[in-house]
């Protein structure tokens, strides 16, 4: 990782701020990469983000700077500013506003303003490049962390995975019914800006792991993410969906939110191994376990399915 975020390192990066003066801010909270924020005086306002040690296990860069480019003209994400692979850095515009935490997804006064982005996202019908396929996904990261040797016999790995694969099986979600998805949608990652409508107020950041998806899967890793109260989750769902079919939406959005927490729990592992950014890992993996194996077994008994 880099060390020193100068401002020599900023001009070096981006020639063209080379006479401005400007301000750095490393922005706090991020557990896969360094940010840095730099204002211009002339207003110019940009994100450098410094790619974490071995993040090429998780995040395809190529497919990461196509997707802000495709999904641009959508007006819901960061433009891309400069994308600098061999230097380990992509910069994308600064988005001011306040980012969401947990508790605003309790607010009915957001609730469509939350979804919007989402919603467009999905049905813009722009192909991504890459595939996130939530079962071959999970799979990869634990051949991954098989081949670290890294040894956690306390959690129950296989057996979660041989569930995992019935439970993709009773989804049935084809690649060929992906649309584009964020598959990243934590609290944090919801802006809510002024700009725009009051629909429009809301841009989503961090595309790293976009790619043609199930919708399902993306708002089951929303909702593993922002923990609210089951009855607004079926709120949400019937805002999303417009009030059509709810209880089948219910049904296959529970379907896939084991995925996202074991994928997460899997992440988790492989950066306490290889990560140097100073954070828990471990715990916020266990914690995703956890809440997986709460979930399978809601499937299980609730809908009295044989997993």
């Amino acid at each position: 990782m880099i060390s020193d975020v100068s401002g020599e390192f900023i001009k070096k990066l981006m020639p063209e701020l080379e006479g401005l003066h400007f301000e750095i801010q490393e922005l706090k909270g991020g557990i896969t990469n360094q940010l840095y924020r730099v204002r211009c005086s002339d207003g110019r306002d940009y994100v450098f983000r410094i790619y974490g040690e071995r993040t090429e296990l998780f995040i395809n860069r190529n497919v990461e700077a196509e997707n802000l480019s495709r999904l641009e003209p959508l007006g819901v994400t960061p433009r891309l500013v400069k994308f600098l692979p061999d230097q380990g850095v992509t910069i994308v515009e600064f988005i001011t506003g306040f980012p969401l935490k947990n508790d605003d997804f309790l607010k009915k006064d957001l609730w469509e303003r939350i979804l919007y982005p989402i919603r467009r996202i999905h049905r813009s019908g722009i192909q991504l490049p890459g595939v996130f396929n939530p079962m071959a996904e999970v799979k990869r990261l634990y051949d991954i962390l098989e081949g670290m040797s890294a040894q956690y016999p306390e959690f129950e790995m296989q057996e979660t995975i041989r569930r995992l694969e019935k439970i993709n099986d009773l989804a049935g979600i084809a690649p060929s019914e992906y649309v584009s998805c964020h598959n990243d949608l934590l609290a944090d990652n919801f802006i809510l800006t002024d700009r725009g409508g009051a629909k429009e107020s809301v841009c989503l950041i961090d595309w790293e792991y976009a790619g043609m998806a199930p919708i399902h899967y993306d708002l089951a890793d929303m909702f593993q993410e922002i923990l609210v109260p089951r009855q607004v989750e079926q709120e949400l769902l019937s805002i999303y969906w417009q009030g059509q079919d709810i209880d089948h939406h219910e049904y296959m959005t529970d379907l896939f939110k084991p995925f996202p927490d074991i994928y997460w729990f899997l992440w988790s592992l492989i950066q306490q191994n290889i990560s140097a950014i100073e954070y828990d890992y471990y715990l916020y993996g266990r914690v995703k376990f956890e809440n997986a194996q709460k979930n399978i077994n809601h499937i299980k008994d609730d809908y009295a399915l044989k997993i």
